[in-house]
């Protein structure tokens, strides 16, 4: 029997680096997915690669993993992602709000206030939002278990970085309001804070810092990481496999690192 045997997740960002793979391991530990993205092309071909990969077929292929195009950062989008996936599943027990962007790479006093906006709506009201409508769902259950996927730059300070370092410090506040405000309920809520991930989004971040040379860029973060390497998306889905299962049954309100080290100093 897998680790989330029975346990039924929603994973925002579903179809992007992270999401992706944490779907794929929730799955093959037992649990069913709904994934939760803009982009309906990449939603759909990562919900078929899980199911692949999983060797369902079929009817079971389509109860275990599915997806629903939404918007985070609008209400109603939010409540049909929801709704959506209370009516084919039954209710949520595990939500991975792991939809986020970064930004622009630029000082604070050089930042484009549009941009700054974008990643606030997305990577803070978008979490907001889902909270707002999955924990009466899951209260109504008995309970479940919310992982916000923060980052080190929501535990430290980071040049040129001023509205995603914002935004993943602001999720710090949210996850301990919401572990407080769920915890009779038998909601656990917590953070995960990941090292630069080797994923798209650093790919983008890499080519802000060093336009003419991202690979230097590359280079000096990796030289700043005391296990000198990126984290990788497995490395990050095996804490939240931890924090989705009932081994972290008495876990919540805490940031856990995935970071080589990074906030040890």
């Amino acid at each position: 029997m897998g680790r989330l045997e029975g346990k039924k997740a929603v994973i925002t960002g579903g179809a992007g680096d992270i999401g992706r793979v944490v779907a794929a391991l929730f799955v093959a530990e037992g649990a069913r997915v709904v994934l939760v993205d803009r982009e309906q092309r990449r939603l759909e071909a990562v919900a078929a690669e899980v199911a692949e990969n999983s060797g369902l077929k079929g009817e079971a292929a389509s109860a275990a993993v599915s997806g629903v195009v939404a918007d985070v950062t609008v209400a109603e989008s939010v409540r049909a992602y929801v709704d959506a996936a209370v009516t084919r599943m039954g209710g949520i027990d595990v939500f991975v709000n792991n939809a986020a962007i970064e930004g622009e790479v630029a000082p604070i006093e050089e930042a484009d206030e549009e941009l700054f906006e974008q990643v606030m709506a997305v990577n803070v009201k978008g979490v907001w939002l889902g909270l707002q409508q999955v924990m009466p769902v899951m209260r109504e259950t008995g309970g479940g278990s919310i992982i916000l996927a923060s980052s080190v730059a929501g535990l430290e300070g980071y040049r040129e970085m001023g509205a995603y370092v914002t935004s993943k410090h602001a999720l710090v506040g949210l996850m301990r309001t919401a572990a407080l405000e769920g915890a009779e309920y038998g909601i656990r809520v917590n953070t995960v804070h990941p090292a630069p991930v080797d994923s798209r989004m650093m790919r983008s971040i890499e080519a802000g810092l060093v336009p003419d040379d991202a690979e230097k860029a590359r280079a000096a973060i990796g030289r700043g990481i005391p296990m000198k390497r990126y984290a990788t998306a497995d490395d990050v889905a095996g804490m939240m496999l931890f924090l989705a299962g009932d081994e972290s049954a008495f876990c919540t309100g805490d940031t856990l690192s995935v970071d080589g080290g990074v906030t040890a100093g």
